[in-house]
């Protein structure tokens, strides 16, 4: 089966089929730079990592966009309130999304544009649009006509009378209709602005993405990602900004589901976020990037820390079994992918089905282990190592090098306990030897007697 996916626009599952044969094109909206990321952001691209780790397993060259929008009125008002410059602000924030993205194992965007580095190609857009009249001006700022595109409404499936007002409409009678949405916002005393045609001003939040993506990808392109909230309005005005202007622009349209807590939205508005930087000071990163990426990209997490725990559990019956078996049967390269792991993936990127075939194996990997079965547990391990490597959470790959010193010691202090409890037993004193033992337990280490002597893993 080859890759299919499901596009929103259509409201079905299609085959991929890239515009360039072997090549893939990909472009996913970025954060807005007003805050550090939180863990509704990073799921996002979680999930865009995957499926581009699988594009590239399936023999595609992958080039990956993602915008950073350094510019809105939610970065001039913090700003403002924290008395700093609107640019160190937005810098800051984007020091804090590069930090969560190599915390998390995200391979880097191919480009990664900003929006105040493309204004020329904003008001080239803009002209493209007003001579094709799709857009007018209005006493400096500029608008985007909804009335003259017919399709207009047609990716979140609305009606133009049906839809709400656009959120600047609010007292504003230059607008042939409410629905207009800003391309350009003439400039205001003491913010940001840029010199247009037109007259100074800044741009609107839908036109930025447009200008980005066509620059890097082209007039047209595969993929266009982003969350579940962004259909309306910014993904509907983005396929109608770029249709009007001419271009082709995005063939398929991915959207991932959101992250609640306690039924809500996770958004900084809200004041329910949590804070990829604070999250991964006491949880481990790819425990984190298991639980995120674990549920279909489609459905909705509901964040708790039980659900966490049992992630971390599930990823550390992978991480225990690769460290068995490479101790038992050294260090295998990553083998051929099993064949219902690469069926999953390519039913519209079906990562639980996927991590159902890597739990699969490791199970017949431990048992095999358990049998002194080294030919079938390398075979397991070479499986396993492959399918993770495409998940992004491969334990070797994730192996702290700093760590090496802590493991040492670890291993040194359970091995002189197990001494303790072999003593114990040798001289028939067995409560205390199940004593010993139940201590280790308590303290997350589980102890296996083996006709080898007895094993240990953290639990």
């Amino acid at each position: 089966m080859a890759l299919h996916l499901y596009d929103t626009a259509s409201r079905g599952t299609r085959p991929f089929e890239p515009l360039e044969p072997g090549r893939a094109s990909i472009y996913l909206c970025g954060l807005t730079v007003q805050g550090a990321p939180h863990i509704g952001h990073v799921r996002n691209w979680i999930n865009m990592d995957i499926l581009r780790r699988w594009l590239g397993a399936s023999g595609y060259e992958v080039t990956f966009v993602r915008n950073v929008t350094d510019i809105d009125d939610k970065i001039i008002v913090k700003a403002a309130a924290a008395e700093e410059p609107w640019w160190a602000l937005a810098f800051r924030n984007e020091r804090e999304l590069v930090h969560a993205e190599e915390a998390l194992g995200c391979l880097p965007p191919s480009y990664e544009p900003r929006a105040t580095g493309h204004v020329p190609e904003m008001i080239v857009l803009m002209q493209r649009l007003l001579d094709r009249g799709h857009a007018y001006v209005a006493q400096g700022d500029v608008y985007f006509d909804v009335r003259s595109y017919a399709e207009y409404g047609a990716l979140s499936g609305q009606r133009v009378d049906d839809m709400q007002a656009a959120g600047d409409s609010v007292g504003d009678s230059r607008k042939r209709d409410p629905r207009d949405f800003a391309l350009w916002k003439s400039a205001k005393p003491g913010e940001p602005s840029w010199p247009t045609p037109w007259g100074d001003g800044r741009p609107g939040w839908h036109l930025e993405c447009s200008a980005m993506a066509t620059k890097y990808l082209g007039p047209a392109f595969d993929i266009h990602g982003g969350g579940l909230d962004l259909v309306f309005p910014h993904h509907e005005n983005e396929l109608a900004q770029s249709r009007a202007a001419g271009d082709a622009f995005a063939r398929y349209w991915l959207h991932n589901g959101l992250v609640t807590m306690a039924g809500e939205k996770m958004s900084k508005s809200l004041g329910n976020t949590l804070q990829v930087r604070e999250l991964v000071s006491h949880r481990r990163a790819v425990e984190l990037r298991y639980y995120l990426g674990a549920a279909h990209y489609r459905s909705t997490i509901e964040y708790s820390e039980p659900a966490l725990d049992e992630a971390a559990a599930a990823y550390r019956r992978i991480e225990n079994f690769v460290a068995r078996a490479s101790e038992l049967c050294g260090d295998v390269a990553p083998g051929e992918l099993p064949a219902d792991f690469a069926a999953a993936l390519d039913d519209d990127l079906g990562v639980p089905l996927a991590l159902a075939a890597v739990h699969t194996v490791v199970r017949d990997g431990n048992a095999a282990l358990a049998a002194g079965d080294t030919s079938s547990a390398g075979a397991a391990l070479a499986a396993v190592l492959a399918m993770t490597a495409i998940l992004g959470i491969s334990p070797r790959q994730w192996a702290e090098p700093a760590a090496g010193d802590l493991a040492t010691t670890v291993d040194a202090l359970v091995r002189l306990t197990l001494d303790q409890r072999a003593a114990a037993r040798t001289r028939k004193d067995y409560a205390a030897a199940d004593a010993i033992r139940d201590q280790l337990a308590e303290a997350g280490v589980k102890i296996e007697d083996t006709p080898d002597g007895p094993r240990w893993t953290v639990t």
